[in-house]
């Protein structure tokens, strides 16, 4: 979870508007975007609520209890209207996942809230506030909500003019594709974000052009299942391909990828093209063939590990990262055990692992011989003590080795600087702000609990790609 993305607040803005950003980068991409659309209705960013003209609750529904948090927060939010005499005018907004897919209840539920607005309809933020700001009434169900699902509309009306993007910092999400229709039996998202939408690519390559005039460095390309990317003949290789000629934008990286969708273009793109980092997030949920097939996800352990093999000989220095399920529904500890057995041979330089959790709505939810918490938070610790040591590892071997890192911002001590290696891990040196937002070469010296330390090489090259 995190607070006020991508962009700097501005200094005493004419209104002011505070998001609480949950969940996937896909969420902090869509909340830069609702702040650019509402820049030129006078709002600018602040770091809390206190005294906000409008707070946005951007939110996710992958996660068990997601709405529950929701409704705690705009408690909290309704408690520092009612109180507050700087925050009485304050609008609530709940935007997201969780909009999309429990709206109507939320407006019965929680008469606070003023807006409520879905994930394919941000651009239709501005509308509702001013239908709000002019109605002397309290607004009809009709008025409050907007959970259409027209992606291309939503695309269409962000991508430039009035909208048009602003950043700051070198690196940028720059969201390609939307939506899923793959049905995994335990996600949410085809009934959040709806049906697979790709962006037509001249759209993505002006906004990452505007990018790169803002002086970003790096782009990660997002999407539910991004190589399924087809705005353009070729797909997602095609693009990267494309974006890699922009001058200046010298780092490219995608999320989330589905085993489905690797095609043999886009495994040569990882052998092929510079700018596209030595990292994959590749999931792949559970080791064994008879979880992943209650899970539909339409690919074996054999077929992922063979998959794994054909990329590797296409880029040998890759750093895979995945995710994990632990406690699907039906379980038994051999099928865990055929999960260890999988992280053992992939070793993976970083994860995300999980419990499940049921999702309404999902065929998983109603499916029998569900796992007993205890059993699952026992398997999700052997699974993540694994991980770990396989991170750990990975992260030794950089040792010695000098890396190209990307400097984002300052560190906390004086002099002290911060960017990411190829392989996202955060790397600590001294060095001057001037390099902030260049690429340098640092000579790795250590490894901490989540990161990386090191010197500047003594390189005439330091202001450039190494």
């Amino acid at each position: 979870m995190t607070t006020a993305p991508g962009a700097e607040a501005v200094p005493a803005p004419e209104k002011r508007l505070h998001i609480k950003t949950y969940g996937c980068q896909m969420n902090v991409y869509d909340s830069e975007r609702m702040a650019d659309v509402l820049r030129p209705l006078g709002y600018g960013l602040v770091d809390s609520p206190e005294g906000a003209d409008l707070v946005v609750l951007n939110t996710c529904h992958i996660r068990e209890k997601a709405a529950e948090k929701v409704y705690s927060e705009i408690g909290r939010l309704k408690e520092l209207r009612d109180e507050d005499p700087a925050s009485a005018g304050m609008k609530i907004a709940v935007a997201g996942c969780v909009a999309q897919a429990e709206g109507a209840e939320i407006m019965t539920r929680a008469p606070a809230v003023d807006l409520v607005v879905g994930p394919q309809s941000y651009q239709s933020l501005p509308e509702l506030i001013a239908r709000s700001s002019r109605s002397p009434v309290p607004q009809s169900r009709g008025e409050r909500l907007a959970t259409d699902f027209a992606a291309d509309a939503k695309f269409d009306a962000l991508g430039g003019g009035r909208a048009a993007r602003k950043v700051s910092g070198p690196t940028a999400f720059l969201t390609v594709q939307e939506g899923c229709d793959k049905f995994c039996t335990f996600c949410v998202v085809p009934y959040t974000r709806g049906a697979e939408f790709s962006r037509p690519a001249d759209a993505v390559l002006a906004e990452a052009q505007t990018l790169a005039d803002q002086g970003v460095r790096e782009v990660t390309l997002l999407g539910q299942n991004v190589n399924a990317y087809d705005g353009m003949d070729g797909g997602l290789a095609a693009l990267i391909r494309a974006i890699a000629a922009i001058p200046g934008l010298d780092r490219i990286r995608y999320t989330t990828s589905h085993p489905r969708d690797m095609d043999e273009a886009l495994i040569a793109a990882h052998g092929e093209v510079e700018a596209l980092m030595p990292y994959l997030h590749l999931p792949v949920q559970a080791g064994s063939d008879r979880i992943l097939k209650a899970m539909n996800r339409a690919h074996t352990v054999d077929s992922y590990l063979k998959l794994i093999e054909r990329i590797r000989a296409a880029r040998p220095d890759i750093a895979m990262s995945g995710d994990f399920i632990v406690g699907f529904p039906g379980e038994t500890e051999a099928d865990f055990e055929a999960t260890l057995e999988l992280v053992r041979q992939v070793e993976h330089a970083a994860a995300f692992s999980f419990k499940y959790s049921r999702r309404p709505g999902t065929p998983a939810a109603s499916m029998q011989n569900q796992v007993d918490e205890d059993v699952k938070s026992e398997r999700l610790a052997r699974l993540q003590a694994l991980l770990e040591t396989q991170r750990q590892a990975f992260n030794a071997r950089m040792v010695g080795r000098t890396v190209p890192v990307l400097f984002e911002r300052k560190g906390r001590h004086a002099g002290q600087i911060v960017g990411r290696s190829p392989y996202l891990q955060g790397v600590f040196t001294s060095g001057p702000e001037s390099l902030l937002g260049q690429i340098a070469p640092v000579t790795i010296e250590a490894t901490n609990p989540n990161s990386l330390s090191g010197r500047l090489a003594e390189t005439a090259a330091m202001l450039e790609p190494a």
